[in-house]
């Protein structure tokens, strides 16, 4: 059988066709057994039922593999679970073994896997119990997933990995502590403090994190309970891009041990201690949100059904693995991470979408108008054309700037109510939305806003980037004049037909909190009112906070 496995190792056909014939599946409802030839094609479909029938193993097969696919990101997928002991890559076949400890952790992983649909590099793969009982591969011909794997494992046993491990593997040094330094490069959207702990979560129990700007970068510290957990994050996160093509991350492990935090809002974070206060100046952590990462629900960032949350203190392995994919094919790391900010309101569609045109419906058509959708969807992005459909009047066509813009808006919008109706906002299939021919009467329903001075992110680095938050019945007002008055305010917004509970200053009289009793109210109040003009050009600016008053 060695020598087998060892052609398999370097691609020989009538090695791999006898190890993968051994990677079978018994379909309960025929009984008839499908071969999984080596192209990786199935000759029967698998389906959830036959995976959960086979005969468990702690060999696994892993087939559908993007063809750039590393050792790293295989073995990634089972160190949730446990040890991982061995792996053997086909890389001219997109398939992969991996061998876990125990049999147990391998059916863990089963069960998980077959709930929650595993990606790799946002391509969906499949995991299956292979025949055979353990791998057994020729290490001289197996060499760079051998010193990967072998590298994993001193990290996980606490020792050093042996030398001989390549540079590539340089990065597995044993951790030396459990507390990382996270420096994020090209920061083009918000990077928040609940991004960073949604994101960190899979790999282990998050303790605490510090987040701060040095040298006009934003960066943070970050403390596991175990440095087996932040090794295992650095070896996955390293380099990796939170939104599509920008927010790198790059880590490093912190001379610290342990992080003293003082205060929890929304620049530091001990979850360990819920008790501390805010602070002076600085929002609270709002309960609703932290509420919201608990949500039963498939959204992106809920915690799959009887998972352990993020925010408990359980260590158990689930809450490694907290982010459910709707079905779909999105991956943390990619432009599903960019819901991230949405605080747990997160309800991403199943694909990923290349454009960023979004599909809004459910509209009340008595009321709606292109430049109302334009001034609420322009809080999460420059929305560039709107358009109203000329025979479906409860829907419209939004075309953002880019698709992380429309991933954004999508995930804090759908479902709320806009005019009395509770919108949909899914990604549309077109990649533009069209004006109408020259000369052509549409009615108003198509507006272009490209060259719009209302664009709120069109400056890079602009402060609007940090400031972008799920709808809340408070509002942030700035860019008020000296000379009105709290009274002047309160009047203005209780004639968008709400009730202003309550209202509170900053100390310039320049920006001002005022809290309307509905969030409803507070999104009619938004879009009435962003750019009204208080007289002697100033123009009033709001958007949604997350503080209480």
């Amino acid at each position: 059988m060695d020598g087998i496995v060892s052609d398999v190792a370097v691609g020989v056909k009538r090695g791999s066709d006898e190890l993968l014939s051994g990677s079978h599946y018994t379909s309960p409802s025929t009984g008839m057994s499908g071969i999984v030839t080596a192209n990786g094609n199935d000759s029967k479909k698998l389906r959830v039922e036959d995976r959960m029938d086979a005969t468990p193993s702690r060999v696994l097969h892993i087939r559908k593999l993007p063809n750039e696919v590393s050792e790293t990101e295989v073995i990634a997928l089972g160190l949730p679970f446990g040890k991982v002991t061995n792996i053997l890559m086909l890389k001219g076949k997109n398939q992969a073994f991996l061998e876990l400890g125990t049999e147990e952790a391998a059916i863990t992983m089963v069960n998980y896997y077959t709930a929650v649909t595993p990606h790799v590099r946002n391509v969906p793969v499949f995991i299956q119990y292979s025949n055979h009982k353990e791998l057994k591969t020729d290490n001289a011909l197996n060499q760079r997933a051998q010193a990967v794997l072998q590298a994993v494992t001193a990290v996980q046993a606490g020792g050093t990995p042996t030398s001989g491990t390549t540079a590539s593997e340089s990065a597995l040094t044993p951790a030396p502590s459990p507390v990382l330094r996270i420096i994020i490069d090209n920061m083009f959207y918000p990077v928040t403090l609940d991004v960073l702990q949604q994101i960190f979560s899979k790999f282990g129990t998050v303790m605490k994190i510090i987040t701060f700007t040095k040298n006009n970068q934003f960066q943070a510290l970050l403390q596991f309970s175990d440095p087996v957990n932040a090794q295992q994050a650095k070896l996955s996160l390293d380099g990796q891009n939170i939104y599509n093509a920008c927010c790198t991350l790059r880590i490093d492990f912190s001379k610290l041990v342990n992080l003293n935090v003082k205060y929890n809002n929304d620049k530091s974070r001990d979850y360990t201690r819920p008790e501390l206060p805010a602070g002076d100046g600085q929002p609270s952590v709002d309960p609703t949100a932290a509420a919201g990462f608990s949500k039963d629900t498939s959204s992106l960032l809920g915690t799959p059904s009887g998972m352990v949350t993020p925010y408990t203190s359980g260590a158990a392995f689930p809450s490694t693995l907290s982010f459910a994919q709707s079905g779909g094919a999105l991956s943390p790391l990619s432009a599903a991470a960019a819901a991230a900010a949405a605080a747990g309101r997160v309800a991403l569609s199943g694909h990923t979408g290349s454009g960023g045109v979004l599909l809004v419906s459910n509209l009340n058509e008595e009321m709606v108008t292109p430049q109302s959708l334009f001034t609420l969807f322009g809080v999460y992005g420059d929305a560039q054309r709107v358009k109203i459909l000329y025979n479906k009047k409860d829907s419209a066509l939004i075309q953002m700037a880019d698709a992380n813009q429309a991933q954004l808006a999508m995930s804090h919008l759908n479902g709320q109510k806009m005019y009395g109706k509770i919108i949909r906002v899914t990604l549309s299939k077109h990649q533009t939305v069209q004006l109408p021919r020259e000369g052509l009467d549409d009615q108003g329903l198509t507006k272009d806003f490209t060259n719009s001075p209302l664009h709120r992110f069109k400056k890079p680095g602009s402060k609007n980037f940090q400031n972008i938050f799920p709808p809340s019945a408070t509002l942030h007002l700035s860019n008020i004049p000296q000379n009105v008055t709290e009274d002047d305010l309160r009047l203005l917004f209780s004639n968008s037909g709400g009730t202003v509970k309550a209202f509170k200053f900053f100390q310039d009289h320049r920006m001002a909190l005022l809290q309307m009793s509905t969030v409803e109210e507070a999104i009619q109040a938004l879009i009435d009112l962003h750019n009204y003009n208080m007289g002697d050009n100033h123009h009033l600016r709001v958007s949604f906070s997350k503080s209480t008053i």
